[in-house]
């Protein structure tokens, strides 16, 4: 329908777009191929810690059409897909965030990574002299658009090394990846006019969504982690990353055009055991066979968990970190994740 609707050249505007020309308060804007949801919610609660009239909503479960709907906020903290940039007309957000663009979604986009980027990029696309951009400089994409000296908007690099020392850093906001989020969100609030000293005592106060590194329990000197957001190899590999101790990977699903190529290098030396949670799995066995020794198939959750504990030793970790999308078993991540969560007290007996 919306493709005969183009045809016949009658305007199609994501809900993003609707939303904004209704909009009467300011827009803190967060996209990204991994890390937005961990981001946004932070951004929010800084604001909201700090006495700031905020909302959250957009790609995180509440749209930014019914928020708005129910009543006038002064800033609004939108999470953002490229699905909903693909619409975009007049959307500006007074403060964006580029976390990265990597390889996601490519089903949706032809496999063209190039279409992919191209909506990502929408977010800054109407940007004037008055907004402010924070970007991920480390990210070859985002320096080549955003690295430029004639910006006609005002635009600020960040990495992870930018993540001051003296910033108390919770338990499950760990990694490098979790250090880009929080030097992102700091300069957002720091933008926004927040005091430095509160920004620092919000931040220590904050509790992560589940599926996004969890920690579930430790049983035996073995440490479960559900990780069931990361649905694409970027993710996973920033997952991998971030462990120190031996790892037992819980990875497969809905392949969205992935390349395991890069990560092959983060996953051999790491991965004790890969445990396959898929319908097919010939490419994620064919990606790692040289680089793990024990690669395992299951299309059961709890199976994939028992499995798990059979292979693992004290100081290892059980990584649900599938880099795959979910439909081909489940409803979604969070059910995926869920699961593995219950599987998990099922073992420890709680």
């Amino acid at each position: 329908m919306i493709g005969a609707l183009r045809q016949l050249g009658i305007p199609v505007i994501s809900e993003l777009e609707y939303a904004f020309r209704h909009c009467s308060g300011r827009v803190l804007a967060i996209t990204g191929s991994n890390g937005k949801t961990t981001t946004t919610t932070l951004c929010h609660h800084i604001l909201a810690e700090c006495g700031v009239d905020a909302a959250l909503c957009g790609n995180i479960g509440r749209s930014f059409a019914r928020t708005i709907s129910e009543r006038s906020y002064d800033w609004y903290v939108v999470e953002v897909s490229s699905f909903q940039l693909d619409d975009v007309v007049t959307f500006r957000p007074n403060i964006g965030i580029m976390l990265n663009i990597t390889p996601d979604h490519l089903d949706r986009y032809d496999g063209s990574f190039a279409m992919y980027a191209k909506a990502k990029l929408r977010l800054a696309a109407n940007m004037t002299g008055e907004d402010f951009l924070i970007y991920n400089s480390e990210d070859t994409i985002l320096q080549a658009e955003f690295g430029r000296a004639e910006m006609h908007f005002q635009t600020c690099a960040r990495t992870d090394a930018d993540l001051p020392d003296h910033v108390g850093r919770p338990e499950n906001l760990q990694g490098k990846h979790n250090a880009l989020n929080l030097a992102c969100a700091i300069g957002a609030a720091k933008r926004i006019g927040i005091p430095e000293i509160e920004i620092h005592e919000a931040i220590a106060s904050y509790k992560k969504p589940p599926h996004r590194m969890e920690r579930v329990a430790e049983i035996e000197g073995v440490m479960y982690i559900n990780d069931s957001k990361a649905t694409n190899t970027e993710a996973a590999a920033s997952a991998l990353e971030s462990l120190e101790r031996p790892v037992i990977w819980i990875a497969g699903g809905q392949d969205k055009g992935n390349d395991y190529g890069y990560i092959k290098s983060i996953v051999g030396g790491r991965v004790k055991t890969l445990i396959c949670l898929g319908i097919e799995n010939k490419k994620l066995i064919e990606a790692f066979s040289a680089e793990v020794d024990r690669i395992k198939e299951t299309t059961s959750v709890f199976e994939a968990v028992k499995l798990a504990a059979s292979s693992a030793s004290s100081g290892d970790v059980v990584l649900l970190s599938p880099a795959c999308a979910s439909f081909d078993l489940f409803k979604n991540y969070e059910e995926r994740g869920d699961l593995f969560r219950q599987a998990v007290h099922e073992i420890s007996g709680k």
